[in-house]
C-alpha cells in the first residue's frame, strides 16, 4: 500500500481529499502545516506528498525545499489557487512533479498521483543485474549467459557518461529495466527520471506533454504547463518506443540533442534544458528510415551506445534462473510457499516460443502460482494458462507427423533419394546451426548446448561447411 502525505491548511478540503484517497487503497496521513509535514516525512516512509503553496508559517515553497533536502527522490505535487501559479511553476522547476490548480478536478488528480507514485518508484528502486535467482523483492535483470554478460558490461561502460543511449529489442525483453540501471548507476542518479511512452499517449498531447505549452497556445490551455522534459532538468529523460514517435516530435527531439534548448508550445522563448536522453524501440528502425517514417540525423544522435537486448529465446541457458527468480518472487509477493514445479513441465516451458520474452515467461509463471492452489506446477497448468500447444515443442508434443512427413520426402523417389547417412548429417547440420544461432555464434557456448567438446564442434562446422551470418566467436 501506498503512503501519502497531505499538507493543507483548509481542514475541510484536508479532511475530505485523505478520506477519498483511503477510498482508493492508499494510506493517508494529513498534516495542517509545512513543519507539522516535515515531520511526517523525517519519521516515516513515504511514496508521494501533495503540498499546498499558501499554509500558515512556514510557506509551500519553503516546505517544498525542505523536502526535497530531506529526500530529493521524493514525488511532490503541489496544488494552488491562481493567485500562486508562478510559484507553484517555479517548484516545478526546482524538481515537484507537477502542479494542479484549485479546485482541482478529482479523476484527474487520481491518474496524476498514480503517475508520480510510479515515478518515484522507478528512482528509488534500484535494479540488480544478475542478481541471484532466490531474491524475492524489487526488481532484477537475469541472466547469465554471454549475451547478458555483454549487456551488463555495456551498462557499467554507458552509465559512467552522459553519452544518449539507444536501447533496441523485442517487446518484453526488458528494456525499461536496463534504462533504469543505466540510470541509477549513471552521473545523474540523483536527479530526475522520467519516462514517456510514445505509443501511450496520444500523438496530439505527446508534443504538449514532451515540452508543455504557453497560456492560451490552444483551446483549454489557460495556464502555463511545463512539459516533462523541462521537468527533468539536470535529470534523465526515457523516451519508451521511439520508433512510434510522429516526425514533427522528431525534429524537436533532434533540436533538444543538438542544441540542448526546446521551447514550450505557443511560446517564442528558447529555454536551456541539460538533460540526458536514453530510447527504447522494438521497431527495425533502419527499415523505418527506408519507408520515411524515421530521420535518419536523429536516429545517428540517438545510437550514440546502442544497447541490444536479445530475445528469450536466444537465453536458454537463462531459463531455469529466470523461472527459479519468478518462482521466488511471486511466492512472496502472494504470501505463499514455493511450490516448485516438476521436471516435465520445466521441460515444456523450456520448448515454448516465448514471442512475448520474459515479460510473457513472468505473467505466465504468476498467474500458475495464483491458480495452481499450492501445489507443484505441472504441465496441465501450464497448457491451461498458454492455451497454444502448437507453440509448444515439449517432449511428449513434439510434432513427429512433421518431422516423418520431412524424412518421408527424402527418402522417397518422388523427390529425391537419400541416404541413411545423407539423412542424420543433414539433422546433424540444422542442430549445430541452430546451437550457433542461439549461441549468437559463440562456439564455446554451443559446444556446451550439445554436450560435445569444442573439437568435435569444429569438425562439424567445417564437415557440413556451416557459416552463420553474424561472425562466429572462439
Amino acid at each position: 500500500m501506498n503512503n501519502i502525505l497531505v499538507i493543507d491548511d483548509d481542514d475541510q478540503l484536508r479532511i475530505s481529499f485523505c478520506k477519498l484517497l483511503k477510498e482508493e487503497n492508499y494510506s493517508v496521513t494529513g498534516a495542517a502545516s509545512g513543519e507539522a509535514g516535515l515531520e511526517i516525512v523525517e519519521q516515516n516512509t513515504l511514496d508521494l506528498v501533495i503540498l499546498d503553496m499558501r499554509l500558515p508559517g512556514m510557506n509551500g515553497m519553503e516546505t517544498f525545499k525542505h523536502i526535497r533536502k530531506l529526500d530529493s527522490k521524493l514525488p511532490v505535487i503541489i496544488v494552488t489557487a491562481y493567485g500562486t501559479t508562478e510559484i507553484a511553476i517555479e517548484a516545478t522547476k526546482m524538481g515537484a512533479y507537477d502542479y494542479v490548480l484549485k479546485p482541482f478536478n478529482i479523476p484527474e488528480m487520481f491518474i496524476l498521483i498514480k503517475q508520480a507514485i510510479e515515478a518515484g518508484y522507478f528512482m528509488k528502486s534500484p535494479v540488480e543485474m544478475d542478481a541471484s535467482p532466490d531474491k524475492q523483492s524489487g526488481d532484477a535483470i537475469i541472466g547469465q549467459c554471454q549475451l547478458m554478460q555483454n549487456v551488463y558490461k555495456e551498462i557499467g561502460r554507458v552509465s559512467q557518461t552522459d553519452a544518449t543511449v539507444l536501447i533496441r529489442g523485442e517487446s518484453g525483453t526488458g528494456k525499461e529495466l536496463v534504462a533504469r540501471a543505466v540510470y541509477q548507476h549513471g552521473l545523474r542518479s540523483e536527479k530526475p527520471f522520467l519516462i514517456i511512452n510514445c505509443v501511450a499517449i496520444p500523438e496530439n498531447l505527446l508534443e504538449s506533454e514532451l515540452f508543455g505549452y504557453e497560456k492560451g497556445a490552444f483551446t483549454g490551455a489557460s495556464q502555463r504547463h511545463i512539459g516533462k522534459i523541462e521537468k527533468a532538468d539536470g535529470g534523465t529523460v526515457f523516451l519508451d518506443e521511439i520508433g512510434d514517435m510522429p516526425l514533427n516530435i522528431q525534429a524537436k527531439i533532434l533540436r533538444l540533442l543538438q542544441e540542448k534548448n526546446i521551447e514550450r508550445l505557443g511560446g517564442e522563448e528558447t529555454i536551456s534544458v541539460n538533460v540526458r536522453i536514453i530510447a527504447a524501440t522494438n521497431k527495425n528502425l533502419e527499415h523505418a528510415i527506408e519507408e520515411g517514417k524515421f530521420r535518419e540525423d536523429l536516429y545517428y544522435r540517438l545510437k550514440v551506445v546502442s544497447i541490444k537486448l536479445p530475445p528469450l529465446r536466444n537465453r536458454i541457458e537463462d531459463f531455469k534462473s529466470l523461472i527459479s527468480y519468478f518462482m521466488h518472487k511471486f511466492s512472496h509477493e502472494l504470501k505463499q510457499d514455493n511450490p516448485g514445479i516438476q521436471k516435465e513441465a520445466l521441460t515444456l516451458l523450456s520448448c515454448y516460443d516465448w514471442p512475448g520474452n520474459v515479460r510473457e515467461l513472468s505473467n505466465l509463471v504468476q498467474k500458475t502460482l495464483i491458480f495452481n492452489r499450492g501445489a507443484p506446477i505441472s504441465t496441465a497448468d501450464i497448457e491451461q494458462i498458454i492455451n497454444k500447444k502448437e507453440k509448444i515443442v515439449g517432449t511428449d508434443e513434439i510434432k513427429i507427423d512433421t518431422i516423418r512427413t520431412w524424412v518421408r520426402q527424402l527418402l522417397t523417389k518422388e523427390f529425391r533419394s537419400c541416404s541413411f547417412d545423407d539423412c542424420i548429417d543433414m539433422v546433424s547440420s540444422l542442430v549445430v546451426e541452430e546451437a550457433l544461432k542461439i549461441t549468437n555464434g559463440n562456439r564455446s557456448q554451443a559446444a556446451k548446448l550439445l554436450n560435445i567438446s569444442r573439437p568435435t564442434l569444429h569438425a562439424k562446422i567445417d564437415k557440413y561447411k556451416i557459416m552463420l551470418k553474424t561472425e562466429i566467436l572462439d
